[in-house]
């Protein structure tokens, strides 16, 4: 894993999405995945069941051209890659690992480096968490969801695009 980089909760600026229902949160996860570049991590948080698989499914079905496309979860896989015409995307799922030191057999390094990566559970890999990390925390809200996303420095002209397109 490449040296360790603090935590950062104070990223600006915050954007606050209410997602309605399954659509909306499709829709956000196509512009984002239509954003994606190499290098690009997103850090999906929140609850069991709140959306963010649903949003990486979005996101790489988007980016692959094909609404229909398989995009198994990665639960029990950990990784699962797709190649597109010009991106290499890793959808990693977190949850079942205790902790960042079983985060490093993964080969994350070379996805942070390389690929963009869509990260589940990114706090089981602590420090190791790029700080350029597009933070997106999806919780229940209602009969909905909410997305709250903190923008890094190289995301905060993407991210206000992506948010139009996903309207």
């Amino acid at each position: 894993m490449p040296p360790s980089e603090p935590d950062r909760t104070d990223l600006e600026p915050a954007f606050d999405l209410f997602l309605p229902d399954p659509d909306a949160t499709a829709r956000l996860g196509a512009a984002l995945g239509l954003a994606l570049t190499a290098g690009d991590v997103v850090a999906l948080t929140g609850d069991l069941g709140a959306g963010k698989s649903a949003l990486s499914r979005a996101a790489i079905r988007a980016r692959l051209g094909d609404p229909e496309a398989e995009v198994p979860s990665p639960t029990f896989t950990l990784v699962q890659t797709y190649e597109t015409d010009d991106l290499e995307i890793w959808h990693v799922d977190l949850y079942r690992l205790d902790g960042r030191a079983d985060a490093v057999e993964l080969g994350l390094d070379e996805a942070f480096a390389e690929a963009a990566s869509l990260i589940e559970w990114p706090d089981r890999l602590g420090p190791d968490l790029p700080r350029r990390a597009l933070r997106i925390d999806i919780v229940h809200d209602g009969d909905g969801r909410r997305a709250r996303i903190a923008a890094p420095a190289e995301w905060r002209n993407r991210i206000e695009e992506v948010l139009r397109d996903a309207a």
